[in-house]
């Protein structure tokens, strides 16, 4: 088994991430198997979908729950994603049974992973999966400011 390199992996959700469209917030995820194996990558495509759940987080679990010998349960699995997730996402990896969640830049207005709700952690629930955020977190805020500079005018 390969050792997980939390770097690494928000660096490959970062190339993700540049593969958004133009008009799609820049957020990527990466899902990789127990081994290291990556199952699943993708970028926001909300806007070129014009899907409202088509976050890179939601995309990427579709794709790994597709590609993973255990049908939709992603036991053992990593996700790493560029921002902290929003409820939306962050229950879908719980429902999804990801065993490691590592993100990058925290997202205070609609952050469910600590920032404003703390979905993941929720002792109710029947998972809860290990968290890492904040992992090059300066690396993962750049590319969203820089998007929100020329898309929104104050």
């Amino acid at each position: 088994m390969r050792v997980l390199d939390d770097e690494a992996l928000i660096r490959a959700a970062l190339d993700a991430a540049s593969a958004a469209g133009a008009d799609d917030v820049p957020i990527g995820a990466v899902i990789v198997d127990a081994d290291g194996v990556e199952l699943a990558r993708a970028a926001n495509a909300r806007e070129r979908l014009g899907d409202p759940t088509a976050h890179a987080e939601i995309l990427a679990l579709r794709e790994a729950a597709a590609r993973h010998g255990d049908g939709w349960r992603l036991e053992g699995a990593t996700l790493a994603v560029t921002v902290e997730p929003c409820t939306m996402c962050a229950g879908a990896l719980v429902a999804a049974r990801v065993g490691r969640l590592v993100f990058g830049a925290w997202e205070p207005k609609t952050g469910a992973v600590g920032s404003l709700w703390d979905v993941v952690r929720d002792r109710r629930l029947s998972h809860r999966p290990q968290v890492r955020g904040g992992v090059l977190e300066a690396e993962c805020a750049a590319p969203l400011v820089e998007f929100f500079a020329t898309h929104r005018a104050d």
